[in-house]
């Protein structure tokens, strides 16, 4: 989706000038809206792995705990991580994680607002890849075969090219 909204390829691209030069696109005439982004993702694990954060059994401690202030702080910092991204001041990151035994996974969600000019899509998906790395950060050392997986944009609301509704 282009920046204007617009499903498929963009008529412009935004974040070049004429001449081919980067640029942060200037969002100073856009109105201030409330705006909201949910995305997803999980990492997939050895059952034995699943089981030992549900007990607690690893040796850095906490993981879903320490992976979701991870994911907080990771959406904070996206224009760090993100060239061209707005620095924003975000007014809620929520971040959650749940054991999924059966599958075996770690499935995580990050919710971000904000009042704003743009959108906070990207701190929403930043904020899940950082939680995710932090669970595989956690539990490689005994199970280095996990995998991060399907982090997606489930949902945007807000701005001037409305909602959009993944999956």
């Amino acid at each position: 989706m282009s920046d204007d909204g617009q499903q498929g390829a963009p008529s412009a691209l935004t974040h070049f000038d004429a001449e081919g030069n980067a640029v942060m696109v200037d969002v100073s005439p856009k109105d201030e809206t409330a705006r909201t982004a949910t995305a997803a993702g999980r990492v997939e694990m050895a059952p034995e792995t699943a089981d030992l954060i549900r007990r607690g059994g690893l040796k850095k401690g906490d993981v879903l705990s320490v992976a979701q202030l991870a994911g907080i702080m990771g959406a904070k910092r996206t224009p760090d991580l993100i060239p061209l991204c707005h620095p924003l001041a975000l007014s809620s990151v929520k971040v959650t994680l749940r054991l999924v035994e059966d599958m075996p996974a770690v499935e995580i969600e990050a919710t971000c607002k904000i009042t704003g000019r743009t959108g906070v899509e990207m701190e929403a998906l930043t904020a899940v890849s950082v939680a995710a790395l932090t669970v595989y950060d956690m539990a490689k050392a005994v199970d280095k075969g996990m995998r991060i997986t399907d982090i997606r944009l489930l949902h945007k609301a807000g701005g001037k090219s409305g909602e959009f509704h993944g999956n």
